[in-house]
């Protein structure tokens, strides 16, 4: 399994929201290509980064940083919020993102996804961020009636890399992530699955790794910040 150490954006700063809150902030780094270099240099494989203002205003804001951060560090990163159209996608994976995450198009435009896969095979994952067993979209502010099973079924014959998914309610809360709901998925699909939110110990990686299913990997981004999550025990215990 991969540890994803997670990088948010907001304001051009590297923060972390409760469930998704945009008012419920922390700033972790004011310099968040100086803060995915640390994560690099200690030993990971990649980078998970999300523009959390181009999430809401559907198209990216937090560029500038993200370009350093692909300019400094020298491992594959993926990158969601605010991607919702085929010049943007092109426009980020010309610049070196080895990923880009599709959400809330998903959901509004699934034929862009398979467009997207089919034109860039192994760089483009599906953010599939849920409340509650159902679907959330615009950077988590909406709900649909949509079921996270069968969005992920959706794409099952579109080629993409990997389905990220985040249960919305676990987000930086430190509570541990849901396991059994992201075990249920991964035996759902034959589409990688990637473990988000609530991941904050290292028991939580011990129980996903263990839990009885083909995860990709697992993202963490606050108890990394707050030292909750000890780095290089983290690596040794996903990658043994």
């Amino acid at each position: 399994m991969i540890l994803y150490p997670a990088i948010d954006l907001k304001d051009g700063q590297a923060v972390r929201l409760l469930h998704g809150d945009m008012e419920k902030t922390t700033v972790f780094n004011d310099d968040p290509a100086a803060q995915a270099l640390e994560f690099v240099e200690a030993g990971c494989d990649w980078l998970h980064l999300v523009d959390l203002n181009g999430a809401f205003a559907g198209e990216p804001v937090n560029a500038a940083p993200v370009e350093e951060i692909l300019k400094r560090c020298k491992v594959p990163a993926q990158l969601g919020g605010g991607i919702r159209d085929m010049a943007t996608i092109e426009r980020w994976i010309d610049k070196g993102l080895a990923r880009v995450i599709l959400g809330t198009v998903a959901v509004e435009n699934p034929d862009l996804v398979r467009e997207a896969a089919r034109a860039f095979p192994g760089k483009v994952a599906v953010g599939i961020d849920a409340r509650n067993g159902r679907v959330a979209t615009k950077g988590w502010a909406e709900e649909t009636d949509v079921m996270v099973t069968d969005l992920a079924k959706s794409f099952e014959d579109a080629g993409v890399a990997a389905i990220i998914y985040t249960d919305i309610l676990r987000d930086g809360a430190m509570k541990g992530p849901n396991v059994e709901a992201t075990a249920a998925l991964a035996h759902a699909v034959s589409i990688p699955v990637i473990a988000s939110g609530g991941v904050s110990s290292l028991a939580d990686l011990q129980a996903l790794k263990s839990c009885g299913a083909p995860l990709n990997g697992a993202i963490s981004g606050r108890a990394l910040y707050d030292g909750a999550i000890d780095l290089g025990e983290a690596l040794k215990i996903l990658k043994s």
